[in-house]
């Protein structure tokens, strides 16, 4: 970041985060000839970055709320690029591993780190890394589209033209609605404004819950294209989900969480292929196993509230 000092403007990096949101700055140490200097484009950073490591290191995350463990010791990693379903039946610990990994709740153990930003030391900067789209996402229902990708974008300090806006709304297919009140978009539109705003800041990790609930066979194909772009553009993605068929269909790996505990991580194909045989899901399974098969072989039949 820069501070204005004397006219000028001073480099300075963030060396210490408080609880109450306060920082600690220092002048930023000017490269030596043998460094090389940042490109423009480079990701702009006050705190050290782990380089070399996944885009989300999940390590020992236990949450509780009382006496119940709703996350036990957890660990995965998703890989930069990666779109990587966390799955599991209601109550498994799904919504509890998504709260600590956006920073809504603190767990009572382990470690986060998005970006190689430890979350816990560095809440701002790791969620400033982030972007999140929920299953059910409520703009301001009476301003128009524009004035909801301005509003948004000015939150993360972007500056967005109105032919950018425009250039922005044509990908998503909502260039003829800019001046459409929210509340007059369709299902689909809302999920996909939601997506569009989620990653206005160019975030490294894209979280998505529940994406495509609702939505009709056409809207979720056109957002499942969307996922694939943004992970082509250099995105990653963690994607929580209860369709299987979405999960085999977009997912590079997936992860199956149940009571609180992480049964196994696998590629779709590669856990279908570990599990074929397996009489809990052969007796599931009507003719070819397929995902969902394996999920509820590992899971049980039982409905979960």
């Amino acid at each position: 970041m820069q501070l204005l000092r004397g006219g000028q403007a001073l480099p300075y990096v963030v060396t210490e985060e408080h609880e109450d949101g306060s920082l600690l700055l220092a002048p930023a140490p000017v490269p030596s000839a043998h460094e090389a200097v940042p490109t423009e484009d480079a990701r702009a950073t006050a705190v050290a970055v782990q380089d070399g490591g996944g885009i989300l290191e999940v390590r020992q995350l236990t949450v509780a709320y009382g006496a119940k463990m709703a996350v036990d010791a957890v660990s995965f990693e998703i890989r930069r690029g990666e779109i990587f379903g966390l799955l599991g039946p209601n109550g498994a610990g799904k919504t509890s591993t998504l709260s600590a990994i956006e920073g809504l709740l603190k767990p009572q153990s382990g470690t986060v780190l998005v970006d190689g930003i430890d979350s816990r030391r560095h809440p701002n900067q790791a969620r400033a890394r982030m972007g999140v789209q929920l299953q059910a996402t409520s703009f301001q229902s009476e301003l128009t589209i524009r004035e909801i990708v301005r509003l948004y974008a000015g939150l993360y300090g972007i500056e967005l033209s109105g032919q950018q806006i425009a250039d922005g709304l044509r990908v998503i297919g909502l260039e003829g609605e800019a001046h459409k009140p929210f509340k007059q978009l369709s299902g689909g539109q809302q999920q996909r404004l939601a997506l569009y705003i989620a990653v206005v800041h160019d975030p490294a990790l894209l979280l998505l819950d529940e994406p495509t609930a609702g939505l009709d066979p056409q809207s979720r194909r056109q957002l499942w294209g969307r996922i694939e772009h943004i992970r082509q553009e250099g995105g990653s993605i963690l994607l929580t989900t209860h369709s299987m068929e979405e999960a085999q269909a977009v997912c590079d790996r997936v992860a199956i969480i149940d009571n609180g505990t992480l049964l196994t991580t696998e590629t779709p194909r590669d856990l279908i292929e570990k599990h074929k045989d397996d009489p809990r899901v052969r007796e599931v399974a009507r003719g070819e196993v397929t995902l969902e098969d394996v999920f509820i072989g590992l899971t049980g039949r039982e409905i979960r509230d």
